[in-house]
Order: structure tokens, then sequence, then C-alpha cells
């Protein structure tokens, strides 16, 4: 076949005719790639999980609207005795720096106290009224707000992005400073809640330049052993800088912010432009003997165009696919990916070729000895798979399927791969942080909040039947052994029942009813408490806070259940809740729908990238059985990943649940350049087993590198401090080793069983 004629050749020709402007065009639009770049933000908050136009999500946007979107965190005071006068004194000092913030709102027994008595001192008349005041209700413990070792101070910050959280969380940090530092008579003071989470996550991706630096660091010291020349390390660096500039420029350009998993982004646009320059060059060096480099140089890049064109377009593939998912992070993710790698195709077959041009990078001659080794080690590899071809067809079979049956389970005998969706997981559990949640979280009822909204009609909330009806509701929910602590209007009415002293029992009788109703409109105008869970005004919408500790799927699953159950007996039980819209909102729903919109994003991309990378192979190939052989290796490999993941005790979260298309877009590379080659030497009628020595001479010394790239360049996550991403680096690493040994091994094997021929003749 006679790459330099046609069209193709004619383009390439162009190019390097004009290899300078194209240089100069580069330089031009580097500027404002870079530009772009820069402004691209980091938001790593939980609450980005789902996309903006889910049902789910426009339902918490809306209620936030109605009661504000204010997020909450808990510092945790904790004492022997966390009522004595000495640490109530050292609690009002805290109290006292967190109000001059003006974001954050404290709510404890004695910022309760504090309003109620338009005031407080630490003397001890007053301390001495407060115990007895936090004493004289179970009130306070229900909610959280006091235990046995610890008083509660919950903080709500009313915040509406990340920059605002985080300067609030930097103003309560610094108003607390001197009592973490010195925490005293307290035994300890602890900052608790999402909102910390958020942020943390926040800081351990600031160090994701690291991974860069790493690759690029292996990015050299490769390409010096393989090609040995500053000179084709020069091109390759310029090529992957550009590309990267105009990747994350593209983000930035359309107002993107990085999110947990997007250092993945860039990472997928150097491994596959690093992998597809290998391709291309390794091709280039190959210079026969006597043939001008101006005419081999054409040859070299009309003979991988196809090729590494259908190898991009299968990974851009792979992740386009990622848009059917509702995981905000991860559709955002696949067209990111998708949009780089179709700059990166124009990139490296255009300022590619012309910097090896300008900068001369040099060839060598096939007779080297590395192609006397590949040409030895090519002639083995096809003897090697023919005679243990049904071995090794049988074992790739057999751990595929152990891999799917970890994935998906067998129904009574295998249960399907762990889905993780608890935020503090996301978390190194060496860092503080992690260690106080889990050994603080069994102390206070939890940190999970799920909102349940209530709309009714105009003033109904304060009818008398509709108070009673909510109090019902209340008292049968916080029976919920999964339930912490529940919050809403009558939660409010109670405790100023209670300061007023009165007898702290809900009325059951039509007076005492009537009296809470007129007590509600006279204070929901005043108090500012009561105003976040009763709508001012109209007063046809009120809420309640749910505070559990579920932190996974199934729990959430069971919580909604069971908040839906005690709902529709409530209103069996009283008639007049049945106008009321009833609408579970909040984090904790959308960390559920996240959960469940896991295994369905992993199957339905997974399906639609198999579906068109086939169809792309029909118009690559014209063998039919490479059409359907050339994804075996990376099925292989990915389903024996999973395998590991159930081995390893590894659960799907939203980091480990994009190795899938990773891989399959990636690893297709690999098969997509050893058909082409297959392909080639099939042509003029030679055998299998010569075909085969052929693609393993052209394409397997490339293979074998651009694997190591591939492997390389993600196992720098495994320095991550983020689990999820360590665990994605591993097994992305895992995964690109397998899909190259299927390469060598499974798939030379059962091209030997399925086109039924057998070696030369010796």
């Amino acid at each position: 076949m006679n790459h330099t004629n046609g069209r193709l050749a004619g383009f390439f020709t162009s190019i390097l005719s004009r290899s300078r402007m194209i240089l100069a065009i580069y330089a031009v639009l580097l500027v404002p790639a870079v530009w772009y770049a820069v402004q691209v933000g980091q938001d790593n908050s939980i609450d980005r999980l789902i996309v903006a136009d889910d049902p789910d999500a426009i339902a918490t946007h809306e209620f936030e609207k109605v009661f504000g979107a204010g997020e909450y965190v808990v510092l945790l005071a904790e004492a022997q005795d966390p009522l004595a006068p000495e640490a109530i004194a050292r609690v009002d000092e805290i109290e006292r720096a967190i109000s001059t913030i003006p974001a954050a709102t404290a709510n404890s027994p004695l910022s309760i106290f504090r309003r109620a008595k338009a005031g407080f001192d630490a003397t001890p008349e007053q301390i001495e009224a407060f115990r007895k005041f936090a004493t004289g209700t179970d009130l306070f413990r229900k909610q959280g707000l006091i235990g046995d070792h610890f008083l509660a101070i919950g903080i709500i910050l009313s915040v509406k992005n990340a920059q605002e959280r985080a300067a609030t969380l930097l103003a309560i940090d610094a108003a607390v400073a001197p009592m973490l530092a010195n925490p005293a008579p307290l035994t300890g003071l602890f900052r608790l809640g999402q909102p910390y989470v958020n942020r943390y996550l926040d800081q351990t991706q600031r160090s994701a330049p690291l991974y860069f630096v790493i690759f690029i660091a292996f990015v050299v010291v490769l390409n010096l052993v393989l090609y040995r020349s500053w000179r084709t390390l020069l091109a390759f660096l310029i090529t992957l800088a550009v590309s990267l500039a105009m990747s994350v420029g593209y983000i930035g350009w359309t107002g993107g912010n990085f999110t947990i998993v997007s250092p993945m982004v860039p990472m997928t646009i150097l491994v596959t432009a690093t992998a597809t320059l290998v391709y291309i060059h390794s091709r280039f060096v190959d210079c026969p003997s006597g043939r001008e480099r101006a005419e081999h140089h054409i040859f070299s890049l009309c003979n991988k165009f196809v090729a590494c064109t259908a190898s991009i377009f299968a990974t851009a593939v792979g992740f386009a696919a990622l848009l059917v998912s509702n995981i905000r992070p991860i559709r955002e993710m696949g067209v990111w990916v998708a949009v780089g790698l179709m700059l990166t195709w124009v990139i490296v077959f255009t300022l590619f070729p012309a910097l090896q041009k300008e900068l001369e990078t040099p060839t060598e001659s096939e007779e080297r000895g590395p192609h006397q080794f590949i040409e030895r080690a090519a002639a083995w590899l096809a003897l090697f798979t023919y005679r243990w071809r049904y071995a090794l067809v049988s074992i790739a079979l057999v751990m595929s399927a152990g891999g799917a049956v970890a994935l998906f389970g067998l129904p009574g005998l295998v249960t399907p791969l762990r889905i993780q969706t608890d935020p503090v997981a996301y978390m190194s559990p060496h860092s503080p942080l992690y260690q106080d949640t889990k050994r603080l979280g069994e102390m206070i009822p939890g940190l999970s909040v799920s909102q349940v909204w209530l709309k009714g009609g105009f003033a109904s909330v304060p009818e008398p039947a509709v108070l009673a009806g909510l109090d019902d509701f209340q008292n049968d929910l916080e029976k919920d052994p999964d339930v912490g602590a529940v919050i809403g209007p009558t939660t409010i009415l109670r405790i100023m029942r209670y300061i007023g002293a009165e007898p702290e029992p809900w009325p059951t009788d039509q007076a005492g009813l009537d009296e809470m109703a007129l007590n509600l409109e006279g204070l929901v105008g005043v108090e500012p408490m009561l105003q976040r869970f009763v709508q001012p005004g109209e007063m046809a919408q009120t809420h309640y806070t749910v505070i559990s500790r579920v932190v996974e799927h199934e729990g959430f699953v069971r919580l909604d259940a069971s908040i839906r159950e005690r709902w529709d007996a409530a209103v069996v039980r009283h008639p007049a809740l049945k106008e009321f819209e009833f609408k579970i909102v909040g984090l904790t729903p959308l960390n559920a729908k996240m959960a469940q919109n896991l295994v369905p994003t992993l199957v339905d991309s997974f399906r639609i990238t198999v579906v068109i990378i086939f169809l792309a192979f029909l118009l690559v190939f014209r063998n039919g059985l490479a059409r359907v052989m050339a994804m075996i290796p990376s099925l292989f490999a990915i389903l024996v990943m999973f395998g590991a993941m159930r081995l390893f005790d590894v659960p799907l979260n939203v980091a480990t649940i994009l190795i899938a298309s990773t891989i399959l877009g990636t690893s297709e590379n690999d098969q997509i350049h050893f058909f082409w080659h297959f392909q080639e030497g099939q042509e003029d009628g030679h055998s299998v087993e010569q075909a085969m020595r052929h693609t393993f001479v052209v394409a397997g010394r490339a293979i074998f590198f651009a694997t190591l790239i591939n492997a390389g360049g993600f196992l720098a996550f495994g320095l991550a401090e983020l689990p999820a991403m360590q665990q994605f680096g591993v097994l992305a690493a895992l995964a690109f080793v397998l899909s190259m040994i299927a390469d060598f091994f499974a798939l030379p094997a059962a091209l030997w069983i399925l086109m039924r021929a057998k070696p030369d003749p010796r």
C-alpha cells in the first residue's frame, strides 16, 4: 500500500512546507489559551455532584430560595463536665467570637438562653441560671446540642458559593484560633461538618500540579531512553504543552471549574497525546536505509494517520459517552476530555510534524540492535501464542467472568460491588478532620441533613389542626433509629414555651392549640430562628430538618422510605395535612441520587462507548474478525480490574466509576494499531504468522511504551492525598498493564483459534 499518494500526502506536504507559519500560528493562539487556562477555579463541593437540571437539584434550589441556602457546621466543645462554670465561660467566649462574623449564626443552648434573657454574662448567677435552663428539658439533648461530655455550637453559614464558604470558614478559624491552641478548661474544641469536608477537598486538589510534574519527568526519561534525542524530547514537550494549554483554556473559556475528579482531564489529554506521539514518531524514526528523509516523513504521517485518528476518536467517544451521567463532575469531565482530544488530534498532526521538521529530529537505521531483538521477540510471541492458544484464551475468559460477577454480583450468592457516597470517605484517613469526624460522630446526632419541605395554602401553617399534625409527625419521625434529631417549627415553639416557663408538653386541648397558633403568628415576624422554618408573610410553607448518621446509599434509601411512610401515616391521623405538598430535598437526597447514578453511569456510558467504537471499527477495518476482536483486551482489562476492586474492597465512587470509560477509550489505541498493522501485513497474501510478526515488529515497541506512558501517567495519582484518587490511579495503571498483556498474548491466541491458522512450516 502506497500511503504517500493522494490527498493525505498532499495535506502533510503542505503542512511541512509551511512549518514555520504553523509554529507562528500556534505561538499566537497560545496566549489566549494560557490566559483562559489560568481562569479555571477549583470547587470540590459534594453538592456539585448532581447536574443543575436534575429535578431533585432544582427542588433543592427552589427550597433554598424560600428558606435560605445556609450550610451547617458544628463546633464541639468537649469537657469532662460541659456544664461546669469554667466550661460554660469558655463556650461563651467562643460564641462571642463567632458573633462577630456576619455570615455565621450560632445556635446552641447558650445562644438560645442569651436571646431569651437579652444577654448573658459569665457571672456565677447567670451561669447557674443557664445550668438550670439547659438541664430543665430534654429538647437540647434530643437535638444533639448537649451530651454527657460536650456542648455543641451549631453554626449556620449564609453562603452562596465556594469562595464565600472558604472566607467564612477562615473567619471562624481566626475567631476561635486562641481556643483551638489552648482549649482549657475544655479538653478539646473540634470543627465538624460538610463545609469543612468541602474545604479539605479543595485544599488537597491544590497539590494536583505535582502529578503533572511527575508525569513530565516520566516523559523526559522515557523519551531519552526510547529516542535518545534532546531535539525529539523538545518536540514532544512543546506539543504536550500546547495541547494542555488549549484543552484547559477551553474549560476556562466556557466558565468551568475543576472538581474532585477534574485532574483526570489534563492527565488524560497528556497521556493520550504522548501515546499518539510515540506511535507517530516511532514510525518516523524507523526509516529504511536509502529512503529520503522528507519522503519517509510524509510516509510515516500517512501510515499512522488513520490508526491514530481512530484511536483518538475512540478515546474521545469513551469520555463523550459520560454525557449520559447525572453526576455533574463526570458529565463535565466527559465534555472537556472529548473536546480536548479533538484539539489534541489537530495539534499532533499539524504542530508536531512542523516541530519534527524544524528541529530536525533524528531517525535511526532499522539495522540497529533493538530491531534485531524486536524481530526475535516477535517470532517467539507468534509461536508461543499458537502453542498455548487454548490455555491463554480460557484463562482470559475465566478471569473476565470473575470480574463481571465481582461488579454485578450473582443473585442470592454475591452482592454487587459496594457503592461509596459518604463525603468523609473521600478524605485521607490520616487527616485530623477525618479522625475527629469518625471519633466524635457517635456523640452528636449526625452530619447528614435532609429537609422535609411542606407547601400548603395561604396562612395554612399556623392552623391549630396543622400544628397538631406536624408535632405528631415529628414525634413519630424521632423514633426512627436512623434519625438523630428532627428540628422544625414545633421544635422552636416548644423552646419558646419552655423559655416562657409554660408547661413543656404539647397541648392537646383546642384552647391550647389555638394559643400555639397565635404564638406562631406573632413570633414568625420577629424570631430569626422561626423564620428559618416558616415562610414569613404568607406562612404557607414550612420544613423539618432531619439530621441523621446514615452515610451510604442503602441508608439513604431506608431513611427516605421511612420519612415518606411516617408522613403518610400522619396524614391519615390528621386530615388537615392533606393539603400540603410533600418533598424531601437537601444534600442527603442528592447524595443518595448520586449513588443511584453511579452504576447507571458506568453501564450506560460503557454500552454507548462500545457501540460507537464498534461502528468506527466497521469503517477502519475491512477484516470482520478484527472488528469483533479489537475490544477484547480492553474488556478483559476492565473486568479483571473490577475483580481486583472486589478483592481489595475498593468501592465504586465518583473517581473509580470513571476507570471503565477511561480504559476502554484509551487502551483501544493499542488494539487499533495492532489490527491496522495486522491488516497491513495480510495485504500481500502473507500468512497469519507473517502478519502477526509484522504487527509485533512495527507496533509492538510502540504498544509497550504507550502502555508505560498510560500506566505511568495515571499511576501518578497514587500519590494523591484523597483515597478515591489513589484508587483510581493504581487501578487504572493495573488495567493498562492487563490490557497490554492481553494485546501480546490473549489477542494473538484468539486470532490463531478463530482464523483456524497454523504457523508457517519451519
